[in-house]
């Protein structure tokens, strides 16, 4: 026998479901706010044993460069691509700090967690600040963190304002990933 709604249970559920999505919607606004607009990152400390910058978008070689000027950290460790890490990255600051340059494999920010890890337990550091835009920011402390068991601060480059609508859809396809498929180091 066939299920009939009456007009009233309709109207209910239509309420219901607009509710629903209300809701939805202002909560995954929140969160999106908080994760990847306005994360709640801990003070920098007057030192550290490393100033790690992550690869992607933003002005990150200049957080990098006003951290050393500042006395942060003795040694810079960049991630950047293949061709640039052969080449030399940041030299301007060799004769001020020591600069590793690395090409991470996979070229992501897993791997690049993973690669700062295996160098982090080779010179014995235990701080770190990372460097990269505010909507990775919460992603690459999480990530950064499943791999390196010290202490971690988190320095930001501003993101291009005509970025962020393009960042935020895959900063949460990332982050998702991150806490289903790629949940270990």
């Amino acid at each position: 026998m066939p299920v009939v709604l009456l007009p009233g249970r309709r109207r209910r559920w239509g309420r219901w479901f607009r509710a629903a999505f209300l809701v939805l919607t202002v909560a995954a606004g929140v969160m999106t706010y908080r994760l990847f607009v306005r994360p709640e990152l801990p003070p920098l400390p007057q030192r550290a044993d490393v100033i790690f910058v992550l690869s992607g978008y933003g002005d990150r070689d200049h957080i990098a460069r006003r951290l050393v000027r500042e006395g942060r950290a003795p040694v810079v460790v960049r991630s950047t691509t293949a061709e640039r890490a052969a080449a030399g990255c940041l030299s301007d600051l060799a004769s001020q700090v020591t600069v590793l340059c690395i090409h991470p494999e996979p070229y992501t920010t897993r791997g690049e967690a993973r690669a700062f890890a295996a160098l982090a337990a080779e010179h014995g550091w235990r701080s770190v600040i990372l460097v990269s835009t505010r909507d990775q920011a919460w992603r690459a402390r999480v990530r950064v963190g499943r791999c390196f068991d010290g202490e971690i601060y988190h320095a930001v480059a501003e993101l291009p304002d005509d970025m962020w609508p393009r960042q935020i859809a895959y900063q949460w396809g990332a982050t998702i990933k991150a806490f289903t498929l790629e949940v270990p180091c």
